[in-house]
């Protein structure tokens, strides 16, 4: 993969609303932001892997743990403000969005993504896998579409695409929250207002869309385990006591 360097980013805030403080949550003996990172490093595509942060309490169980942190303000209102503020202190080509509560991440998620910038119209990656049957309907499983080349055509909540006919031909994606921007698309990302689609769906990567940016999506190795309640930390447990057995 002949790319130039390429820095991975774990935004890592400590005050989400839905499960307190997960980011820090132990889950099969390790916090939850440790396992992340040890999977987008043992890729060996990015270098440096830093996680993000505003809290002191983060960044000083990052550096007992050997984890290269970075501060960022607290006034960030997403994940992608808080890698556009690392961008401004680590020079890279490639800056990649690695959500902090998904554990269950491998190394084997980051080549599909990293190699759709072999391709120069490429501004923006990220992955999707086939939907499981259950998500399909769930509001929170967020469905994308695409067009033959991988373009992302549209990301939303509902079922999409609508299955007109019934006769079990539509393929359902489920869009995975990871994204990769070459710096200059970072930068204009980071520059623009929310965009209408992105304000009704609540889905910022529409406000790519929305301004005509090149996003194009991969297909993972596999789902991941968001973690957002408790149920989620107890199903990416098992997961990764199971892996350690």
């Amino acid at each position: 993969m002949s790319l130039k360097r390429i820095a991975g980013v774990i935004p890592a805030r400590l005050s989400s609303t839905r499960l307190a403080r997960k980011v820090l949550r132990t889950i099969a003996g390790r916090p939850m932001v440790e396992w992340v990172w040890r999977a987008a490093s043992a890729s060996g595509l990015m270098d440096p892997v830093v996680v993000a942060t505003d809290s002191d309490e983060v960044a000083e169980l990052c550096r007992e743990r050997a984890i290269p942190v970075v501060m960022t303000s607290p006034t960030c209102p997403s994940g992608s403000d808080r890698v556009r503020e690392v961008a401004l202190q680590i020079d890279a080509d490639i800056y990649v969005n690695i959500q902090g509560d998904e554990p269950t991440l491998t190394p084997e998620f980051f080549p599909p993504l990293l190699s759709l910038f072999e391709r120069p119209e490429v501004e923006v990656a990220t992955l999707a896998v086939r939907c499981p049957l259950e998500e399909i309907a769930n509001s929170n499983a967020v469905k994308v579409v695409t067009a033959l080349d991988g373009r992302a055509l549209y990301f939303s909540r509902a079922t999409i695409p609508y299955d007109r006919d019934g006769d079990g031909f539509a393929a359902y994606w489920k869009h995975l929250g990871i994204y990769a921007y070459r710096k200059a698309a970072l930068e204009r990302f980071a520059s623009l207002p929310p965009s209408p689609l992105e304000l009704i769906e609540r889905l910022e990567q529409l406000r790519l869309l929305e301004n005509g940016m090149g996003l194009y999506v991969a297909q993972a190795p596999g789902d991941t385990i968001g973690v957002d309640t408790e149920a989620d930390l107890d199903r990416a447990e098992a997961e990764l006591r199971w892996r350690k057995s």
